[in-house]
This record gives C-alpha cells, structure tokens and sequence, in this order.
C-alpha cells in the first residue's frame, strides 16, 4: 500500500534509508554514531541509497 502523505513519506525514506553501517561485524547504527554499536569499532560507512547496475 504506498504512502500518499508526503510528509509521511519523507519520515519512511529517512528511517529507511539514512544509517550507517559497520565494515567489520555489519550491523546498523544511528546515522549519529560515531562507533559500531556491537563491536566498537570506528569504521563505519554510509549505507548506499543508489541502485546498483
């Protein structure tokens, strides 16, 4: 079922689509984080919102 209210929309994108991700263990972390969350690791990178062909 889409979402026809943009506001509404735009909350779904940003929830869905801006986090970072761990390169060593994986796991999501707040688009604030500055560490991993599970590991404790610092290398974290954007996750890729472009599809990939």
């Amino acid at each position: 079922m889409p979402i026809r209210d943009i506001m509404l929309l735009q909350l779904a994108q940003r929830r869905r689509l801006y986090y970072k991700i761990c390169m060593k263990c994986g796991a999501r972390n707040a688009p604030t984080a500055e560490k991993c969350r599970r590991c404790r690791s610092y290398d974290l990178r954007w996750k890729r919102r472009e599809i990939k062909r």
